[in-house]
């Protein structure tokens, strides 16, 4: 590490293991920033490990002894916190009426109870330095919804409304909160970080998510890349406006204007009609 770590501004990234999470630590690399990138498993760091000025740690979002000892480490190596990015997450994908309690649990544990636990164990020091920025990574799932994605969009719109919230209470302390929602994204989220609510194809909605699985891969081609919504969370990060919400990717923009342009039958009907859910079931 360069001698001049506490002279530079300090940022702490939650699941930096792969995608935006990875791509994030190191656009902040490449501005010059101390990076601290933590995952569950530091052995998955990739070429983040030992890459200057990055600083690799363990973090469990959803244990809090191993938050706090991420929090403490990096106020003892740096001194300070300026921005904390809670990226860590994963997509829960399918019918409601079969998600078990613990696939509920573990989906607002991680997208949600994460996102509490490392902000209330880094607000102290922000507001002892009376500075800082909290980027939340919601998803444009947390602004409209798609079909059989209810429990992933219920905690992407429980972290926006969050962040939002506690935006006007930490104004006071010259601290920012804010979200970045993200459409589409190339990598690997719906696949190894992806978890489904049923256990085969044998359910009454069988037919209906084939459809809409076949959907979402036809959208594929139109996702952006990590690196592409890494640079909108840097910008929300660092551009010192008094915005909340931050929208990354061109399909993310084409839907919520799309959903901005037609009332709401309107809008049900053609999200219905584009994941082939328009006409009943048949059993």
């Amino acid at each position: 590490m360069q001698a001049n770590d506490r002279t530079s501004k300090t940022v702490l990234i939650t699941g930096c293991s792969s995608g935006i999470g990875r791509a994030v630590a190191h656009r902040f690399a490449k501005a010059g920033w101390n990076v601290v990138a933590t995952m569950r498993d530091p052995g998955q760091a990739g070429d983040l490990a030992g890459l200057s000025p990055v600083f690799v740690h363990a973090l469990d979002v959803t244990d809090q002894a191993s938050v706090r000892a991420a929090v403490d480490a990096t106020l003892e190596r740096f001194g300070r916190i300026d921005v904390l990015v809670n990226n860590a997450g994963f997509g829960l994908f399918g019918q409601f009426e079969t998600a078990s309690d613990a696939a509920i649990e573990r989906q607002f544990a991680t997208n949600v109870f994460g996102v509490f636990n490392v902000t209330r164990a880094v607000l102290p020091a922000l507001r002892q330095q009376g500075a800082g920025v909290i980027v939340n990574v919601a998803s444009v799932g947390g602004l409209t919804t798609l079909p059989f994605n209810s429990l992933y969009s219920a905690t992407k719109y429980a972290v926006v409304g969050f962040t939002e919230a506690l935006n006007h209470e930490l104004a006071q302390f010259g601290i920012q909160a804010k979200f970045v929602a993200p459409g589409g994204v190339a990598t690997d989220f719906s696949g190894r970080s992806l978890s489904v609510t049923f256990a085969d194809n044998n359910h009454p909605y069988a037919a209906s998510v084939a459809q809409a699985m076949a959907a979402w891969g036809s959208r594929r081609a139109a996702y952006a890349s990590p690196e592409q919504s890494s640079d909108v969370i840097y910008t929300a990060a660092t551009d010192g406006k008094r915005q909340v919400r931050y929208v990354a990717g061109a399909d993310a923009e084409s839907l919520l204007a799309t959903r901005a342009s037609v009332d709401d039958a309107g809008y049900l009907q053609l999200v219905q009609q584009a994941f082939g859910l328009d006409t009943p079931a048949t059993t």
